[in-house]
């Protein structure tokens, strides 16, 4: 039975996963000691006698404890930014093309995806492959997500009342610079040439996420139709368990969509929506699901070769 530790396991993500795993019994979770885990050598000691280890830490944290490890038979989930592009470590998004899932099953080490980028990869990866988006198309993905995406520090603006930090305020934009940490991942793993103009924002509730990326259907190559866009995406997650690709019909029918819609699981959906000029390609996911600690333990299923549904 493999042993699996999180290093980070009290922060946000690194709860959701402990919570998804504690019923599990084809795994051994093991926990460092609370009063020694700031502890260099404690560390390196439960880092070194995992199977698996997932680090839910910030990116100097994460390289740090990736130092740490000299056995070399520990397999390493990174669930933060510091490897997402990195030589010589396998994305972690099994669905974004026909090769990633055997890389990832193949993989020692695995860098999980950012929430914003799962959504945007999704949409844009199947339609550059297909050549229905140009690499070098002037892209916009605007996005809205719960505040738990932003940890510990966002949670306490939203949530802890009698904190210096807490605001009311029920919607905000933020990285307005459009240097967004998740951009290189994006236009990585999406196939881009040019960088896309990114535009997060935050809500007043806890999880959840909307990533849209609109385009006019004449600047495209061949000037596709919705059906084109959507026969694309259909066809490249036709099959799959978490990904979802919503008919015309259904996103038609649509008056509204909740970017709750899918919290506490690990699905993916997408949409088309739009007419015969203008379309808007759309991701509803739950931030802290399929964008976090769900696809870290999809990815650890696959890595220890364990059914790649199960605990999800």
């Amino acid at each position: 039975m493999a042993k699996v530790y999180i290093d980070g396991e009290a922060g946000t993500t690194g709860l959701r996963i402990r919570e998804r795993l504690a019923a599990r019994t084809d795994i051994q979770l093991i926990s460092i000691d609370p009063a020694r885990r700031k502890e260099p050598a404690a560390r390196a000691e439960m880092l070194n006698q995992a199977d698996l280890v997932i680090l839910c830490l910030p990116d100097d944290a994460s390289r740090e404890a990736v130092s740490l490890i000299e056995s070399p038979s520990v397999k390493v989930i990174d669930a933060s930014t510091a490897f997402r592009t990195a030589a010589g470590w396998a994305f972690g998004f099994p669905e974004c093309n026909s090769g990633q899932r055997a890389a990832i099953q193949a993989a020692m080490r695995v860098s999980n995806p950012g929430c914003y980028s799962t959504g945007a990869i999704s949409l844009l990866a199947p339609l550059v492959r297909d050549g229905l988006i140009a690499p070098g198309h002037p892209l916009t993905i605007n996005a809205v997500s719960g505040y738990t995406g932003g940890g510990k520090s966002m949670i306490a603006e939203f949530e802890d009342k009698a904190g210096e930090t807490y605001v009311e305020t029920p919607f905000r934009l933020y990285a307005m610079g459009l240097t967004h940490k998740h951009v290189p991942e994006i236009v990585e793993h999406s196939g881009l040439t040019r960088k896309p103009v990114f535009a997060p924002s935050v809500g007043r509730y806890a999880q959840g996420m909307l990533v849209n990326i609109p385009l006019h259907l004449d600047t495209l190559p061949g000037a596709p139709t919705l059906g084109d866009l959507q026969a694309s995406l259909a066809k490249a997650y036709e099959g799959e368990q978490f990904v979802e690709v919503a008919s015309l019909e259904e996103a038609a029918a649509l008056k509204t969509l909740d970017p709750e819609g899918l919290n506490g699981t690990n699905r993916l959906k997408l949409f088309v929506f739009g007419n015969a000029e203008q379309v808007m390609l759309t991701a509803l996911l739950d931030n802290l699901g399929k964008g976090a600690s769900g696809a870290a333990v999809q990815n650890m299923n696959l890595m220890l070769g364990l059914p790649e549904g199960a605990g999800l």
